[in-house]
């Protein structure tokens, strides 16, 4: 009788600690099995790769433990087994007590580098107007101007603004940035009906990701490879290119927008979801806004000389991030606002913070290691002897494998663009057309949003998992590859560099 007694509690104790595991974890928005599998998952391909996997010829040993690095941050980030802010946070000691870096303050040195202070300083702007309420001031302002009344309106009044501000913000993370707080502002007037969730989802994807990407393509400033791509051309080939040559060569990229809305709207299902009560609730609420108070217009002054030191940057040589923390330190002063630290720490999104931080550290282990060559090396055998386009499709899918474990555009690129110049003779291709073609792709990579900044800032409105980035941003990366090949290939060949035709001259001056 005792032994029985015994039996049963311990079966109510087993699965009352279960039980508590399960709630914790359903209490915490997330669905137990997934995050569980993907948990340990994560942690055997780690140590499967780390102690299992024989050393692959080429790679070096801290190649390969950074590779097991990057497969645990991917597997963490897709299910969200742990906070993503965490798995940040881990990635430096893994990057250590796995051998890719032998010290710790180099492994998380992505912690340190000016884009982390840019987009810290970024997000604690978007707290600032919160907290003085211009988000919502100025989301009702835009959509009241332009008479909005559904998610496809505001995602093409937003793309509107995109193109606009890429004329004077030089960096795709710097417009997301600038308008974080105002797509916010935006998706707090829709309910919490699943259309309308999937309608706030549409908003900042296509807005801050892909609207910002694909503006910064046309402009040559606006978008931070395009000039490493230039300076690279310069210095290799004594090639050049005008502001006005590389806006002619890449305008149409544009057109992909109109591509990647279609299949937003088709997945998301938007096409008939509107602001909740119409354009009527829209002018009301605008017409409720108490008048612009004198902190508000000291807030957007500081914010249009942040604005101002961005575009003048060639000139004054104050880079973006200090020019961020200079507006900072003006915002600060004492006894300029009215409003509690404690009111912008609270809606600073501290977790996305150390995601970036540990995403940077993991993308400069990749290059130090030689993990990123190791890779492309085995792209190169896979692409010799076929046609044009067959190289372009194994060129532009390796790129997004590739860039699975990066974050910055610039150092991908910066890595990448090199070796695509010097691949170019090899396969017999034009070196400046299949070099930009290819690297373009690079910045459509939307499989997780730990790959771009700016999706990394579009992250931080919660309103979309990595689950629902995912599922959408793999067509939309195919879509990418597709509109390379067939739309900017024939039209580099229009504008006289031709991707199949190496010793075509070069018809800029």
């Amino acid at each position: 009788m005792s032994d029985s007694t015994g039996t049963k509690a311990v079966e109510t104790a087993s699965k009352g600690f279960l039980d508590t595991f399960r709630g914790n974890i359903l209490a915490s928005g997330r669905k137990p099995r997934t995050a569980l599998f993907g948990f340990f998952l994560a942690w055997v391909a780690f140590f499967a790769i780390l102690w299992l996997m024989p050393l692959p010829a080429g790679l070096s040993l801290a190649g390969k433990a950074t590779l097991a690095v990057v497969v645990w941050a991917c597997i963490m980030w897709i299910f969200e087994s742990v906070p993503v802010g965490i798995a940040g946070m881990l990635i430096p000691m893994l990057l250590v007590l796995g051998g890719a870096v032998d010290k710790f303050p180099k492994a998380a040195n992505g912690f340190t580098t000016p884009v982390v202070f840019l987009c810290l300083a970024a997000f604690l702007f978007a707290a600032i107007m919160q907290a003085a309420g211009l988000d919502k001031r100025i989301a009702l302002s835009l959509l009241h101007k332009v008479k909005v009344k559904t998610v496809n309106g505001v995602i093409w009044a937003m793309f509107g603004a995109n193109l606009l501000l890429s004329l004077i913000i030089p960096a795709a993370n710097a417009r997301a940035a600038t308008l974080l707080p105002v797509v916010n502002g935006i998706t707090r007037l829709f309910g919490d009906t699943p259309e309308e969730q999937n309608g706030k989802k549409a908003i900042v994807i296509q807005t801050l990701v892909y609207g910002s990407m694909i503006s910064g393509m046309c402009i040559m400033t606006a978008h931070l490879p395009n000039l490493v791509l230039v300076g690279l051309f310069e210095s290799e080939l004594a090639l050049s290119l005008s502001y006005f040559d590389w806006f002619k060569l890449q305008w149409p990229y544009l057109g992909m927008f109109v591509i990647t809305q279609w299949w937003v709207q088709h997945y998301f299902k938007t096409r008939s979801v509107g602001i909740r009560g119409g354009f009527e609730t829209v002018q009301t609420q605008y017409r409720e806004l108490p008048k612009t108070s004198q902190a508000e217009w000291l807030i957007l002054a500081v914010f249009a000389f942040i604005a101002i030191m961005w575009v003048t940057e060639d000139w004054h040589k104050i880079k973006s991030h200090n020019a961020a923390l200079i507006g900072l330190a003006l915002i600060f002063l004492p006894g300029l606002f009215g409003f509690k630290w404690k009111e912008v720490q609270d809606r600073t999104i501290w977790g996305t913070f150390l995601l970036l931080g540990g995403a940077l550290s993991m993308s400069a282990a990749m290059g130090s290691s030689g993990l990123a060559q190791w890779l492309s090396d085995i792209i190169h055998p896979l692409a010799a002897g076929h046609p044009w386009w067959m190289i372009l499709l194994i060129l532009m899918a390796g790129t997004h494998v590739i860039r699975l474990g990066m974050l910055s555009n610039v150092a991908a690129i910066t890595m990448l663009a090199p070796i695509l110049l010097a691949l170019a003779p090899k396969l017999g291709l034009h070196p400046v057309a299949f070099t930009m073609l290819v690297s373009d792709t690079d910045s459509f990579a939307y499989i997780l949003p730990t790959q771009i900044t700016a999706a990394v800032i579009a992250y931080s409105s919660g309103t979309f998992s990595m689950t629902d980035y995912a599922k959408v941003g793999w067509v939309s990366v195919l879509i990418a590859i597709a509109y390379g090949i067939l739309v900017m290939a024939p039209w580099y060949a229009f504008m006289g560099i031709p991707v199949w035709d190496p010793a075509a001259p070069w018809p800029f001056k």
